[in-house]
C-alpha cells in the first residue's frame, strides 16, 4: 500500500498536528518539523485546559488532523486511564469534536518508539517525570505499563527511575538503578535492543550496554507515522496504541 494512504485506502492527511503531553510541559508540531511549541503541564491541566491553550497558540496553523502521545493508559485508541501527574477528566474526553478535526492517540511512549524504530525487536524507556515503557517487534507496537510493576524494595520501576526516584536516589545512585533495569528487562523481553528517551536520558554519563539515546522530538516523527505508516510495518498492530 502506498505510504500516503491510511489502511482503510484513503489518502493520508496532509497536514498534521502533533501533540506530546508529559508531566512537565506539553510540546506541539506541525508534522514533526519547524519550530515546537510548549508550554506547562501538571496536576493542574486537565484535557479541557489543554486544549484551550492549544487552540489558542495554533490559531494560526493549518492542519487536517491530530496526533496525541498521552502519559497514560489508551485502549482501541481511547483513553483508558487517568494520569498520575495530570489533573482528572481525560478518560472519555471527545479531542474530535475540541478539535474538530480526526484524532488520534496513543500512549506517550508508544509515540516516541515509533519514531525511534528502526527494525526488530526494540524496547523504548522513557526517562522523564515518569517511566514511560513501549515495545515494538517486528513492527508490532505493544505499548505496556511496566513503570507500575514491582522493581525493588515495595516500589515500582518508575519510582526508581522516574523524576522522584531520582530526587531521592541522587543522581549517581539513579544512573545506577537505570542501568540495572535495561539489563534486567532487555534479558526478560529479549530485545535487540534499548532506546533511552525522555527528558532525563541526557543525565547519563555512559549509556548501558545494547542501549542507544534517543531523540525526544522523535515523538513528532511517531506522531506523523501514526497517519503514514498505517500500511506499512506499523499496520499490523491495528489501531495503534491498542494495549
Amino acid at each position: 500500500m502506498p505510504r500516503n494512504r491510511t489502511a482503510s485506502g484513503r489518502r493520508a492527511p496532509r497536514r498534521i498536528l502533533v501533540i506530546d503531553i508529559g508531566g512537565t510541559h506539553v510540546k506541539y508540531r506541525l508534522n514533526g518539523r519547524g519550530p515546537i511549541g510548549k508550554f506547562a503541564s501538571g496536576p493542574k491541566l486537565g484535557p479541557q485546559r489543554m486544549v484551550r491553550k492549544l487552540l489558542k497558540r495554533t490559531a494560526r496553523l493549518r492542519y487536517d488532523a491530530v496526533s496525541i502521545g498521552y502519559p497514560g493508559l489508551v485502549f482501541r485508541g481511547r483513553i483508558a486511564g487517568e494520569p498520575h501527574n495530570l489533573a482528572p477528566g481525560w478518560t472519555g474526553f471527545d479531542f474530535e469534536a475540541a478539535f474538530a478535526r480526526p484524532v488520534r492517540i496513543v500512549n506517550d511512549a508508544a509515540m516516541q518508539a515509533i519514531g525511534s524504530y528502526r527494525g526488530g525487536r526494540m524496547l523504548f524507556l522513557g526517562l522523564g517525570t515518569g517511566l514511560g515503557a513501549s515495545l515494538i517487534i517486528d513492527g508490532v507496537v505493544e505499548p505496556t505499563e511496566i513503570g507500575h510493576m514491582p522493581f525493588r524494595r515495595a516500589r515500582t520501576y518508575e519510582e526508581y527511575l522516574g523524576e522522584r526516584g531520582r530526587r531521592r536516589l541522587g543522581t549517581r545512585a539513579w544512573r545506577k538503578a537505570v542501568a540495572a533495569v535495561v539489563a534486567q528487562l532487555r534479558a526478560a523481553l529479549e530485545v535487540d535492543y534499548v532506546v533511552l528517551g525522555g527528558g532525563n536520558a541526557a543525565r547519563l554519563k555512559k549509556l548501558p550496554p545494547g542501549a542507544r539515546r534517543g531523540d525526544n522530538r522523535n515523538a513528532f516523527v511517531g506522531g506523523v507515522r501514526l497517519w503514514h505508516d498505517r500500511g506499512g510495518p506499523f499496520g499490523r498492530a491495528g489501531a495503534l496504541g491498542q494495549r
